[in-house]
């Protein structure tokens, strides 16, 4: 009987030898540089919703090699070892374009991106397990609705200290990481909250007040731009991710309770419907990888349409 590993084997070898291509066929359909293979990941806001989503897509593109940050280091360790029984079969043995065989290392980490000594302790620990880190994305974040009367200044002050000064921390631990090796890609999550000003004044996050956190996203994205620059010769790139209404379990969860406002989101999106966590993994996959190798400062909008003019 074949053990898991001799069997994993055999199969990667059928499928090697399935796509091989002569000199006069046609092209494989995937780009080489589009792989995370031999790349560390790192992803904050990991333990669930869409930090998790990207996780799993750089695993499905090769890594093999990531840390989960989350602000609980239980959720964040739980959610690594999730990830890692729901890869192994895939990832475990895999051979490597050297030859080598690489296994799945996922490791779970807590982080409060709000206090830049907790992200600096994060950085220490994925470094000493790793030796490096290619791949960062500053997903962490969060949103509140509150009118602008009501809105209290300590939970103000909370969302600010995540969603702008945590990704400002974790960009600049990432970058102080890179430059020695020689470079790396960070990714910020910001939002289409950040550009809806394109869209009539009355169609601004429809229904939702949530002025702080439209701000705080307008920030991370000009944040990136002005990182850009500053990193752009010492090869460090940073971009910007906006993902548009994704229905996430957490929205689902509100939006259980208040259809009319999930009809809201769908008529205001051209594409008429909300997107799914993984329709960002292309994107996140892409911003991350040497595909961009020439993009810094660059937005991406995945939002089906709703901050079109």
């Amino acid at each position: 009987m074949l053990s898991l590993r001799t069997a994993q084997r055999a199969l990667r070898a059928s499928a090697v030898s399935s796509v091989r291509y002569s000199s006069t066929s046609a092209a494989p359909r995937s780009l080489p540089s589009f792989s995370m293979e031999g790349k560390v990941c790192m992803v904050t806001g990991a333990a669930r919703g869409l930090g998790n989503e990207f996780c799993r897509a750089f695993l499905q593109s090769g890594c093999t090699s990531m840390a989960l940050l989350d602000l609980k280091e239980e959720e964040a360790k739980n959610a690594a070892q999730e990830l890692t029984t729901a890869f192994a079969g895939v990832c475990y043995g895999i051979q490597a374009s050297d030859g080598n065989e690489q296994d799945l290392k996922i490791i779970g980490v807590e982080c409060d991106v709000s206090s830049e000594r907790s992200v600096q302790k994060a950085f220490g620990e994925i470094i000493d397990t790793f030796g490096r880190v290619d791949a960062v994305v500053a997903s962490a974040g969060i949103v509140e609705n509150y009118s602008a009367f009501d809105y209290p200044f300590d939970r103000i002050k909370r969302l600010y200290d995540i969603n702008v000064h945590g990704a400002f921390f974790t960009a600049r631990e990432a970058a102080r990481a890179m430059i020695p090796q020689g470079g790396g890609s960070i990714v910020l999550v910001s939002s289409m909250s950040a550009n809806n000003e394109q869209r009539p004044l009355n169609a601004i996050n429809n229904l939702q007040p949530q002025t702080p956190y439209n701000a705080s996203k307008a920030a991370v994205k000009h944040m990136a731009s002005s990182l850009a620059v500053e990193w752009a010769k010492k090869g460090v790139r940073v971009n910007v991710l906006s993902p548009g209404y994704m229905l996430t379990k957490l929205t689902k969860t509100i939006l259980a309770h208040d259809p009319e406002l999930k009809r809201t989101w769908e008529s205001l999106t051209p594409m008429g419907k909300m997107g799914e966590p993984e329709d960002l993994a292309g994107a996140i996959v892409f911003l991350s990888s040497d595909a961009s190798r020439f993009m810094t400062g660059s937005e991406i909008r995945v939002d089906g349409g709703y901050c079109i003019i």
